[in-house]
Order: C-alpha cells, then sequence, then structure tokens
C-alpha cells in the first residue's frame, strides 16, 4: 500500500489520542519513531516475564526493532493467545535485534524478585548485539543502562518495542517451563507455568517443592516452614 505525506502524518495522531483517552489500541512504533527522529539510530525495548510464578526463573527480552520491518500483530503478551505469541516470536527474531536473560531461582531468593528483574532487563540491554542509544522499558522502574532510559507504566500495551520483548520473554519462558515439566513431571508445569493455580498448589502438598521454586514466596515458605496445610 502506498502512502502519502499527509497520510503518514496523520498516523501518529491517532496513536497519541488512544494513549490519552485511554482507548483500547494496539502498541505503536510512535515513541520509538520521536526519538529517533533526533539523531538516535538504534531504540531498544525490554520487559520481563515470570514475576508472580511460585517457580521457575524470571526471563528478560531486550529487542530492537527494524523501523522498516516490524512485525505485524504485536501486541502485550497477555493479550494474545499461545499460537499468536510464538508466530510473532519466529517473526521479532528473524527481522529484529534480540537478547535474553534468564534471572535463576537462587538469585531471586538472594535478592529477591524486583532486584532479580531489573538485573535481568538491564542485562538484556547490555547483551544486545548492538548497543542502543535510548531504552523504554516496561513498569515503573528504570534499570541501570549506559543512555537514556524511559520506564513506561503499561508500556507492553502502548511501545512496540516492548510488546516485541514481552512476546519474546513470554515465549521464552513459557518453552524454559515446559522442559522443566519433563524433568518434574506432576507440578504441571507445561500448563500454568508455575504461577499459584490450585493444580499447582495441590501438587506442591502432594510432591513438596522442587529446586525450581521460590523458597521466599509465601505458599513455597508456608510449606517449607509446615504452615501450609497437607491437604487442601
Amino acid at each position: 500500500m502506498i502512502r502519502t505525506k499527509a497520510a503518514a502524518k496523520e498516523a501518529p495522531k491517532t496513536d497519541e489520542k488512544a494513549e490519552r483517552t485511554g482507548a483500547a489500541s494496539r502498541p505503536s512504533f510512535r515513541r520509538e519513531r520521536a526519538v529517533l527522529k533526533t539523531g538516535i539510530q538504534l531504540v531498544a525495548g525490554c520487559d520481563e516475564a515470570g514475576r508472580g510464578p511460585l517457580a521457575g526463573p524470571v526471563v528478560a527480552a531486550a529487542v530492537i526493532l527494524d523501523p522498516n520491518r516490524i512485525p505485524r500483530g504485536l501486541n502485550d503478551s497477555k493479550q494474545l493467545t499461545r499460537e499468536e505469541r510464538e508466530a510473532l516470536f519466529e517473526k521479532i527474531c528473524a527481522t529484529a535485534q534480540v537478547a535474553v536473560t534468564v534471572a535463576s531461582v537462587a538469585r531471586i531468593d538472594r535478592d529477591n524478585i524486583l532486584r532479580a528483574s531489573l538485573w535481568a532487563l538491564a542485562r538484556s540491554v547490555h547483551a544486545l548485539p548492538d548497543r542502543p542509544e535510548h531504552v523504554f522499558v516496561d513498569g515503573r522502574d528504570k534499570i541501570a543502562v549506559s543512555c537514556a532510559c524511559d520506564a513506561v507504566i503499561g508500556g507492553d500495551g502502548i511501545v512496540a518495542s516492548i510488546a516485541a520483548a514481552s512476546i519474546v520473554a513470554k515465549v521464552s519462558r513459557d518453552r524454559l517451563m515446559c522442559r522443566l515439566a519433563l524433568d518434574h513431571p506432576g507440578y504441571g508445569f507445561e500448563s500454568h507455568m508455575g504461577y499459584a493455580v490450585p493444580q499447582h498448589l495441590e501438587a506442591l502438598r502432594r510432591l513438596g517443592p522442587t529446586v525450581h521454586h521460590r523458597k521466599f514466596f509465601a505458599p513455597v515458605a508456608a510449606l517449607l516452614q509446615g504452615d501450609l496445610p497437607l491437604s487442601a
């Protein structure tokens, strides 16, 4: 499709209006493009998956999208089906610079979940093939990087680069949890990905925690201390 200059100028206004009014919309490349217009050449988005689960690591991803090859359908990973995430994961990895970092359960137990997540996010940015000159990160907290960093609350639903990173992080973590499920049958890691659903809590009572469970997360800590009933 050929777009005129007028049409190209009008498109960002729609994104701006949606952001101001809170209207439902897909993430856009508007913020990245505004930064690129200042002369900066590389802009990254980063996000993580797995802050809330009782088991498994936190996985963070950083992505530098090619402005001329942005995959169609980018969105907050939580708004996509598993099949959609998998398809977009392949497109993102084929067209963008991508880096992934895993923060282990040992690091989560040692540092706490917030610090482990921020460490993984910063590490992912540093691991990109080319160092970005500006970074957008999902959430309230900026990360320790050697360039400008903007924290965007709800950024995975607003900023295209963050949305891409959320998909990469989610798919990478889901695949890892499915591998853990093979080593630890009976917990259902392949279905709930370590979250505190009834199936997981029942398995914890029946089988006890694995080395992949976070010792200081409430249900696991209660079980280790003998405070979690052995039956529901």
